[in-house]
């Protein structure tokens, strides 16, 4: 989907590391929400609370999920998966990933229903 109609954008951005991720919550037809937002290059963690869905816009980047506290401590962590313009990935909620951007991205991040 190219386009998001009928739908009501909250005018206050969502400002996240100094401003270095920013995003604009948008409110769909169906009651549910996304965020359409951009992340300069860098380093972030984020945790969830619902599942995320993360669609890639333009850009690129890396990234996995944290270690849960529940993981032993010798597990290894996740592998990166590099992401770019087109790719998309799910997030549980409850969860924290990281993500390390390469290249200026332009994502939608739409919250799931549990």
């Amino acid at each position: 989907m190219s386009k998001l109609e009928s739908v009501t954008v909250v005018k206050a951005a969502n400002l996240y590391f100094d401003g270095r991720v920013s995003s604009r919550t948008v409110e769909l037809p169906d009651g549910s929400t996304c965020t359409l937002g951009v992340m300069l290059p860098g380093e972030y963690t984020f945790n969830t609370d619902k599942p995320e869905l993360m669609e890639i816009q333009a850009g690129s980047a890396a990234w996995r999920l944290c270690e849960s506290p529940e993981s032993p401590e010798s597990a290894e962590p996740a592998s990166f998966v590099p992401v770019g313009a087109g790719d998309s990935f799910h997030v549980p909620g409850k969860a924290s990933f990281l993500i390390r951007v390469e290249q200026t991205l332009d994502y939608i991040c739409s919250f799931l229903s549990q």
